[in-house]
């Protein structure tokens, strides 16, 4: 079954955090969660240690978007900040 309520979404989300790092535009676009900042503080109140860290990223169409979420777990921090 393709659920996308909460509890799915933040299924997703946890298992591609495990993974690595995700940033707001790539965890819309690949995991097809629209307010992943929503599913961030549901695994925070979980008990899950996840830091976020602010980018200025380009899109797609080429837009600048500042302030965009890095998102990862503690025990799985990202090599290098941009």
């Amino acid at each position: 079954m393709n659920t996308n309520n909460g509890t799915a979404q933040c299924a997703r989300l946890l298992k591609r955090l495990q993974m690595g790092p995700i940033d707001t535009l790539a965890a819309i676009r690949e995991l097809n969660i629209l307010r992943p900042g929503a599913r961030i503080c549901e695994l925070r109140d979980l008990g899950h240690k996840i830091i976020t860290h602010r980018l200025v990223l380009t899109d797609e169409q080429g837009r600048t978007h500042r302030g965009i979420a890095l998102y990862y777990l503690s025990s799985n921090p990202p090599g290098v900040f941009a």
